[in-house]
């Protein structure tokens, strides 16, 4: 009897278990932000619909980064990183006209990624409507950066898309 009482315990354990294992690492949300922080400036990709120009500007005494995107012949859009205690956020103001938001949930400073995964969205047109959904930095050097982002519409992936900047000023 000891012995099924034993294996009942741990099969119901075994979801709050592997969900737990599930979990992401917490990540050092500061020195991710300062990494984000060197990013200030001027950056540039060349794309397959031509030049995506993007600034980086620290505001609010060092407590936020702006950053301006100007596609090329499309509307201009903003990202504001901040902390909000050990936590590193987003708010996307996006051309289509929402506004996702996503928390830095893996950072490996080793190989310069930085994952932003999706929180909620405020403005969604309807429930399945197209937005970004995840997002990605990697720091190559102090010259060339890469940027990830993932959009979703119905739950599903829609489409990825991959910008190679090299600074500009």
């Amino acid at each position: 009897m000891t012995k099924r009482v034993l294996l009942a315990g741990l099969l119901l354990a075994a979801p709050a278990i592997c969900a737990a294992g599930s979990e992401p690492a917490a990540i050092d949300a500061k020195a991710a932000f300062d990494r984000l922080r060197s990013l200030a400036g001027e950056w540039q990709a060349q794309t397959d619909r031509g030049k995506l120009n993007v600034t980086y500007e620290v505001i609010a005494g060092g407590s936020a980064l702006v950053e301006r995107q100007l596609p090329e012949g499309m509307p201009a859009m903003q990202t504001v990183y901040h902390l909000d205690g050990s936590r590193l956020l987003l708010t996307h103001y996006c051309m289509l006209g929402n506004q996702p938001r996503m928390e830095a949930r893996a950072d490996d400073p080793a190989s310069g990624e930085l994952k932003f995964e999706f929180r909620d969205v405020t403005n969604l047109a309807t429930p399945g409507a197209l937005h970004m959904h995840n997002g990605a930095f990697r720091f190559v050097d102090s010259e060339h950066s890469v940027g990830e982002w993932q959009f979703f519409e119905n739950g599903q992936l829609r489409k990825a898309e991959s910008f190679q900047f090299k600074r500009v000023k």
